[in-house]
């Protein structure tokens, strides 16, 4: 049995904005840093990107998939929970309703921790080999439903079917990987420094695990934290992020059908307005021995706060900065090629997305002019589910929003607009490429998480006047000989040698 859920797309009207509001994409979009060829330019690049976002609008997409997938409870101690209230899981594409999944609070958070110490009374002292074997189920079930996963993870994500296939496969390889090192979690033995004595090292699980995992890899950052903890004999309770909870459950269906144990893994999806109670609960409890986080430096700085009270061990995979750097000495084509695969990877909302692009002034030019034909060509927007969309929605309207708020920072503080500019219905952006862009921008200063490109132009690379100082973190690479530099004041060397373009943290 399968289960659909109609998304209608037939009010789908795609409007440009801009300071005085809403315009037809037949009239060109001037911003104050576009030249008049620059409108040329746009309106040639919305001929190649509109025809997939009209096509889509005379479409009717379900999401189809199996019945037992599509779960809309929270999950703990083995049973399929209801909350009080629920929260609608949207389509980022079409704004159009997937399901209603229960709003867990913090009694039902509370509730999962609880289950998850119980289990954890078991769970330790199971079998290394039983705990693999287990995994190894769970493994195989995902890739017997890779194709239905996908699914949900395009509906509810935005990403392009493609990309959410292989989110898939690279979810499901975690499991595969931790199954075999679960049976793999040696101790040791250290040499004394007294003649009749041996000290024996033992590796133990520390606890219930608390895992807090983001939407732009809503399957991938799941089984990546769960499949360790539970290979280390650890339990866990996941919260997954208010916009895609149903990879979640998903998982959590299939954990159950693999046969882990009640209580060994625990889902308690919530709501944005929610979601600060649930995670007090999941960090503070002192029945919580870990907590693991990915998602923005603000919020990891709020959790960090609130296990700090109970010293909890706490892993945090925060936001970044991430420069791409491209040389005087770089092959132009293959710094191009980097960039539209280091940038535009799910419209850019990746942790490890380029953030700003930063080009010696021999070749500054010459990147700019090749990157921008390679976006015409290479970039076509539409529904995830559409074959021959490469860029979807941004996940929901306040992330178009930070990127039309970029923009528009920049090009007040003078950056030329070279191609898109403009936000379309909904939460889908235009793939965006910026020249003269400088650090006092915010683009250069914050992560955009977007289909943005600011490229500044770099002159001087060493001391302290470089336009790298102050530069937070290595991104990118060059495609030439050996090459090295000083990065920031203080910061470090990095060296980078001929082996191809996508040199990263030099």
């Amino acid at each position: 049995m399968r289960r659909q859920v109609p998304v209608h797309l037939q009010d789908l009207q795609l409007r440009f904005y801009r300071t005085n509001g809403p315009v037809l994409p037949s009239q060109p979009l001037l911003l104050p840093g576009m030249s008049a060829a620059g409108v040329l330019r746009s309106r040639r690049v919305l001929q190649q990107l509109l025809p997939g976002l009209l096509a889509s609008m005379s479409r009717r997409y379900s999401l189809d998939v199996a019945a037992p997938l599509l779960r809309t409870q929270g999950y703990v101690d083995g049973s399929w929970i209801s909350a009080a209230s629920v929260f609608p899981v949207l389509d980022p594409a079409t704004g159009q309703e997937l399901a209603r999944v229960s709003d867990c609070g913090p009694a039902e958070a509370k509730q999962a921790v609880e289950a998850a110490h119980r289990a954890f009374q078991t769970w330790k002292g199971t079998a290394a080999k039983e705990r693999s074997v287990l995994l190894r189920r769970w493994f195989d079930l995902m890739m017997l439903h890779q194709e239905d996963l996908a699914k949900i993870i395009t509906f509810e994500c935005g990403k392009p079917l493609q990309e959410a296939r292989g989110e898939v496969a690279y979810s499901a390889s975690f499991l595969d990987w931790f199954s075999e090192e679960a049976r793999r979690i040696y101790g040791d033995i250290v040499p004394s420094s007294f003649k009749d004595r041996k000290l024996l090292l033992l590796k133990q699980p520390v606890g219930v695990a608390s895992i807090i995992t983001p939407w732009n890899f809503p399957s991938a950052m799941i089984s990546r934290k769960v499949g360790a903890a539970l290979a280390a004999g650890c339990t866990v309770v996941v919260k997954p992020a208010e916009d895609t909870p149903l990879s979640a459950l998903a998982l959590a269906e299939l954990a159950e059908q693999a046969g882990i144990p009640p209580g060994v893994v625990n889902v308690v999806p919530c709501s944005r307005d929610r979601a600060p109670s649930v995670g007090q609960v999941l960090c503070s409890d002192p029945m919580v021995a870990k907590v693991s986080f990915t998602g923005s430096t603000a919020t990891g700085k709020v959790l960090l706060k609130m296990a700090a009270d109970s010293v909890k061990r706490v892993s945090m995979e925060l936001g970044g900065n991430a420069p791409f750097i491209v040389f005087d000495s770089a092959d132009v084509d293959l710094a191009v090629g980097g960039a539209m695969v280091s940038k535009f990877r799910n419209s850019g909302q990746t942790c490890v997305c380029s953030n700003r692009f930063l080009v010696q002034s021999r070749v500054y030019d010459r990147f700019l002019d090749k990157l921008g034909r390679a976006m015409d060509s290479q970039l076509h927007l539409g529904h995830g589910s559409e074959p021959g969309t490469t860029q979807g929605p941004l996940i929901n309207s306040r992330a178009a929003e930070k990127v039309v708020h970029q923009i528009s920072d920049a090009v007040s503080h003078g950056a030329r607009v070279l191609r898109g500019g403009a936000r379309l219905n909904g939460s889908f952006m235009e793939p965006t490429l910026l020249a003269d862009v400088t650090t006092d921008m915010l683009c250069t200063q914050e992560e955009t998480f977007g289909p943005l490109v600011p490229v500044l132009r770099l002159f001087l690379l060493a001391g302290r006047q470089s336009d790298l100082a102050g530069g937070r973190g290595p991104g990118g690479g060059h495609g030439g000989g050996q090459r090295g530099s000083h990065v920031g004041p203080r910061g470090p060397v990095w060296w980078s040698q001929t082996v191809g373009f996508g040199s990263r943290g030099f």
